[in-house]
């Protein structure tokens, strides 16, 4: 907390005061959603946080959304600089401490919010059923990989020296969200426990499982735990960060 002295004029005196603000502006929120998804579950998430004093961002990558039809042709590089051009139009916006970002991703997006890192600072980083990916065709559109090799890989334990992802996650020194589900179809196990084992520089980690849940979130009572996981997280660190 900044604690400042002060002095108000009034009349013909001087009254000594003390201004009390929080260490941060007004924190930001990036949300980053899957593939083949878009940015309509987030909206609602937005909606709610703002009414917290955050200021929330969703957007729609290239290859989602109104430009569906481009989904076959982008690249991991693409999306990966949609999400740093998003990143920069909350950073700019007039209220938003630029230290105070959190990004919040869910499978690939929540990938992309990792290698953002890299890129771009961010102080909390929370990441649903994060997928993982090879680092080879990092040039070749997403939509081309192949499943069954991506299926094989995501069932062993991935190291550092392997993946830029995992990689990256071993150099971030903020506070990070992973949350699982319990009956994941397409990020297995082996995936999380990889991303978790990488955050040896984290200032903290919190790990939860969604119980019943699948990759998407299909039943309204997982969306709703899942949220509950979320706005508790986001309110105890940012809310942390201003005392």
């Amino acid at each position: 907390m900044k604690v400042s002295s002060l002095h108000i004029p009034v009349a013909d005196s001087r009254l000594a005061g003390q201004l009390v603000e929080p260490r941060t502006g007004v924190p930001g929120v990036l949300f980053i959603h899957g593939w083949a998804g878009s940015q309509e579950r987030d909206k609602k998430r937005a909606k709610a946080l703002a009414q917290l004093g955050f200021v929330c961002l969703t957007f729609d990558m290239r290859g989602h959304g109104d430009t569906a039809e481009r989904l076959r042709m982008v690249t991991r590089e693409d999306n990966l600089h949609d999400v740093c051009a998003a990143y920069d139009v909350l950073v700019g916006q007039e209220h938003v401490d630029p230290e105070s970002i959190a990004v919040v991703g869910s499978s690939y997006g929540a990938y992309l919010a990792v290698l953002a890192t890299a890129r771009r600072p961010v102080r909390w980083l929370a990441l649903r059923v994060p997928a993982l990916y090879r680092d080879e065709d990092w040039a070749v559109p997403k939509f081309q990989l192949d499943r069954k090799e991506l299926a094989a890989y995501r069932q062993r334990i991935v190291s550092y020296e392997d993946n830029v992802a995992i990689q990256q996650c071993r150099r971030f020194a903020g506070d990070v969200l992973i949350v699982e589900s319990e009956n994941d179809e397409i990020v297995p196990h082996p995936v999380v426990a990889s991303y978790l084992a990488s955050l040896i520089a984290a200032r903290s980690v919190t790990y939860r499982v969604i119980s019943g849940a699948d990759h998407a979130l299909s039943a309204a009572e997982s969306r709703r735990a899942y949220d509950q996981l979320l706005s508790h997280w986001l309110r105890e660190m940012i809310f942390g960060a201003r005392s």
